[in-house]
């Protein structure tokens, strides 16, 4: 049996397990039927969750900067950002992760706060990113437990936000209607090769398909709220100025509108992440690619990991494989088409509860059923 060289490149089966677990257990089961083949582990993100453990695991000498930082809930959080080393000469980059910082998994269901939860450690990490002296930043934004705007972000980084009478307004949501004026003056500047801001989020900040509308329900907004909530966001808009309308300002509860205002420039995240970890050029290397994510639906054609996967993989001529938790009945025919192979763990366990419970056993399950359907070339 020849050896063959496989790559896996899955994203986070959110809520279960991360991407970098996700791939191991691919990989066990995997070796455990073809123990000949070499396994490379390329864990994969688009912003969310999972992105410091992609480039952790990807990028040779990556090491992790533990920081303690406030929580969306005002409680502290032990996280780190990630340091990757000088590549071409021009300084150390930081990766920092919205979803460790200022995510809603931080906030259990019964624990939610859409009026009062906030951006401030994001911008807690981002400031000891900066103390530390890197020279370009790459920040992740998915998985934000506020709609504030990224006013937090903001003033962790020396920004004020004042009422009309000079007094700072509150945090979160709650305080954006009461901003009178932005004061600027304090707010550190970017580092000299700039911030890339990843997101795979293509939404505007305000309006009925804005950051308040589409995405704060998912917080804990009520529809009552909706409204409101624009409306502050309206308001700091109007004060901060730049561009709410640009793609992906709606981002985290409108931090990618912050970001561009600070001087961010917004990405589509899988394409991002693929290019900084090599993903390309390891693919034309390899007899075969593993990518998934946790749920493989309709809109995972728009440009999530297994999609943006799959066309490298057609790029380098090297067959593809999705794993997801489950492949949503809308998804088409034509969406499989790029697979050679495809395998769903609540197929596998039986069930979506059986699949959630035990994520590790029954994607190892799946790198093993693939592994022995494969063939020698």
């Amino acid at each position: 049996m020849r050896a063959r060289s496989i790559v896996i490149a899955v994203d986070s089966f959110k809520g279960t397990i991360g991407a970098a677990a996700a791939a191991g257990a691919l990989a066990r089961g995997w070796a455990a039927a073809r123990p000949g083949d070499e396994i490379r582990l390329l864990p994969m993100a688009d912003g969310g969750e999972g992105t410091l453990d992609a480039f952790a695991a990807a990028v040779p000498g990556a090491r992790r900067m533990p920081v303690t930082v406030t929580g969306p809930d005002d409680h502290p959080v032990d996280a780190s950002w990630v340091l990757l080393p000088a590549g071409d000469g021009s300084g150390p980059t930081g990766v920092v992760e919205l979803a460790s910082t200022s995510g809603i998994e931080l906030l259990g269901p019964d624990a939610l706060r859409p009026w009062d939860a906030h951006t401030r450690g994001f911008g807690e990490m981002i400031a000891a990113a900066l103390d530390h002296g890197v020279a370009r930043l790459v920040l992740g934004i998915g998985s934000s437990a506020s709609t504030d705007g990224g006013t937090g972000m903001l003033t962790a980084l020396g920004a004020r936000f004042l009422d009309d009478r000079g007094r700072p307004v509150a945090p979160g949501a709650r305080g954006l209607a009461d901003i009178a004026r932005a004061d600027l003056t304090g707010l550190r500047p970017l580092p000299p090769g700039g911030a890339t801001v990843l997101s795979d989020v293509t939404h505007g900040l305000l309006g009925p398909a804005g950051a308040a509308h589409v995405f704060a329900p998912q917080k804990g907004a009520a529809p009552d709220d909706l409204p409101r909530m624009d409306a502050g966001l309206t308001r700091l808009s109007t004060v901060l100025g730049g561009d709410p309308d640009a793609p992906g300002s709606g981002a985290a509860g409108g931090t990618g509108y912050a970001l561009r205002v600070w001087g961010a420039d917004l990405v589509p995240g899988a394409g991002a992440v693929a290019d900084l970890i090599g993903l390309s050029a390891a693919l034309a290397a390899a007899d075969l690619v593993l990518t998934g994510e946790g749920s493989f639906d309709g809109q995972s054609a728009a440009g999530k990991v297994p999609t943006h996967v799959a066309r490298l993989a057609t790029d380098a001529a090297t067959p593809v494989a999705l794993v997801a938790g489950r492949i949503a009945d809308d998804v088409a025919v034509a969406d499989l088409a790029g697979f050679a192979a495809s395998v769903s763990l609540t197929v596998l366990a039986g069930s979506v509860a059986e699949a959630m419970a035990d994520p590790a056993r029954w994607l190892a399950e799946a790198g093993a059923s693939l592994a022995r359907g494969a063939t020698d070339a």
